[in-house]
């Protein structure tokens, strides 16, 4: 197995730990599905409050996972990675796995209490 460097961990952690929050989570796929989008389009779009859709693409923008830039009097912002998408796709899988496995459990418990 390949020994990853502490510096390297410390940036995964940082990394996944700016992806860490439903809000952050939820602009992310908005702006997979839409590309370059504002900051009003998105308010509209997720139905969020302006201060905190600015707030959370601060810290996807300071985390470099997404960019802006100014056209006109508006900001627009896109996922800096197209793979960010592919990343959250390989949540979904693995969290739906989970789920069905969860699933499965529960199905077992309410058998063993009907008995």
């Amino acid at each position: 197995m390949k020994k990853t460097s502490a510096g390297l961990q410390t940036l995964k952690a940082e990394f996944f730990g700016a992806l860490a929050h439903p809000a952050r989570i939820r602009l992310l796929e908005a702006l997979i599905d839409a590309g370059e989008t504002s900051v009003q389009d998105l308010q509209r779009r997720l139905g969020i409050d302006q201060p905190i859709v600015s707030q959370q693409l601060a810290k996807l923008r300071a985390s470099g996972i997404v960019t802006s830039k100014k056209q006109g009097s508006s900001t627009l912002y896109e996922v800096a990675d197209p793979m960010i998408g592919e990343l959250l796709r390989v949540a979904k899988h693995i969290l739906n796995r989970h789920l069905v496995g969860v699933k499965s459990l529960l199905r077992e418990l309410v058998v063993d209490q009907r008995r």
